[in-house]
């Protein structure tokens, strides 16, 4: 199979200084002229305005992203381009996953296959096809996926809210196979359960894997109190390194119920306890109780969807930190992590400086995190490192 462009895209004159720089998607804003009618999810050559060619890929007329690019080289996508793009993805994780069976294999742009995701729990391969292009090919890049990997089945879940951006319906079940959709997976010493169909992104937070070992290399003996923990992961690895208690605080039953289970599958139930509660209330009950933690994980769902959510954002991480920094004895440790790509690391670094000033403690920077090397961010897209983790000892 290979694709003959269906368009030629020439860039608005002093549009194109950013995908110069090696961005990979081009926004509606940024398009000039179009030579030729492609249909979404077309494949397209883009050209400077001074009429260079620039790169290669794909077209969606729905989408404010309207072209994302597969490559700058004027070479044919056809399928040994595709099968090429995920051995070198899947090699990568050959090198830099280590000691778990549940991580991500195919991370988007940051392997150069924008907006195709793929997790790999067990030998469960979960897909999310998340623009017009990528899900025009989707049995394709199935099939190259089941001849490099061979696992038991892929499902494509494909129920993210972003899909209806681009123009597509959001949709789940098995593309390959059959397995079940609740897997045990292993995270270093911990054992988890995956739910593939319910649980969040495509069942596990792959990302935070690296920084929920390294939070456990400081929490032998402390008193640990996890917020927003989900479904226990933070605290769970914190226990197998030596925690002497974990508190585990969460709004969702469901996650609260899972977080449990973790607990007493990894043989920790007897220190670890959780609570269904508003964490913005709770920490500020826990303080007036008199309570006090020698290890608080934040760890929050994204505070901020959009730019103009950004404020208010800001606002809640102020806050929770403000909470979490008025219930650590000193020289205890507080981990504060974003997973809104909106909120700059560096904005949510003066928040927390902000959150210490108010209430006259001292942070000393352990160590500052991202998501995990299954998670590679391409240089030139800021948007690839979305996740940041700080790690603080607190006086």
């Amino acid at each position: 199979m290979h694709e003959t462009p269906a368009a030629r895209v020439t860039l608005q004159r002093n549009k194109d200084q950013r995908i110069i720089a090696g961005h990979l998607w081009l926004y509606a804003g940024e398009v000039g002229d179009v030579k030729g009618t492609p249909h979404a999810g077309d494949l397209v050559d883009v050209y400077t305005h001074a009429g260079r060619f620039y790169g290669r890929g794909l077209f969606n007329p729905h989408s404010k992203i309207r072209v994302r690019l597969l490559t700058f080289e004027d070479e044919p996508i056809d399928e040994a381009f595709w099968a090429a793009r995920l051995k070198s993805a899947v090699a990568l994780r050959r090198r830099v996953v280590a000691g778990t069976d549940a991580y991500r294999l195919i991370h988007g742009e940051g392997d150069l296959l924008p907006g195709l995701i793929v997790d790999r729990y067990a030998n469960l391969l979960v897909m999310q096809t998340l623009s017009f292009g990528m899900d025009r090919r989707k049995d394709l890049l199935a099939d190259l996926l089941d001849q490099q990997i061979k696992p038991d089945a892929i499902y494509l879940r494909n129920d993210a809210k972003s899909r209806t951006l681009e123009g597509l319906p959001v949709s789940q079940g098995f593309l390959r196979g059959q397995s079940p959709i609740r897997l045990d997976i292993t995270e270093g010493p911990a054992r988890f359960e995956v739910d593939v169909e319910h649980g969040q992104k495509t069942g596990w937070f792959c990302d935070q894997r690296e920084n929920r070992l390294a939070v456990a290399s400081v929490a032998n003996n402390a008193d640990v109190l996890d917020v927003f923990c989900h479904t226990g992961a933070f605290g769970i690895h914190a226990a197998l390194h030596g925690a002497g208690s974990v508190l585990g605080i969460d709004a969702s039953a469901d996650a609260i119920r899972m977080a449990r289970n973790h607990a007493e599958t990894n043989g920790v139930g007897e220190r670890c306890e959780y609570r269904e509660v508003d964490a913005f209330e709770d920490l500020r009950n826990l303080d007036r109780a008199g309570h006090r933690y020698d290890l608080v994980i934040l760890d929050p769902p994204a505070f901020a969807r959009s730019k103009q959510a950004v404020p208010h954002a800001l606002a809640g991480y102020k806050e929770v930190n403000v909470q979490a920094l008025r219930l650590i004895r000193p020289e205890g440790f507080l981990v504060s992590c974003s997973c809104s790509y909106h909120v700059s690391e560096q904005s949510l670094w003066q928040t927390i400086l902000s959150a210490g000033r108010d209430t006259n403690r001292q942070l000393k920077l352990v160590e500052s995190r991202a998501q995990g090397r299954d998670h590679p961010m391409l240089a030139t897209m800021p948007e690839t490192r979305y996740l940041k983790c700080f790690i603080f000892q607190v006086f």
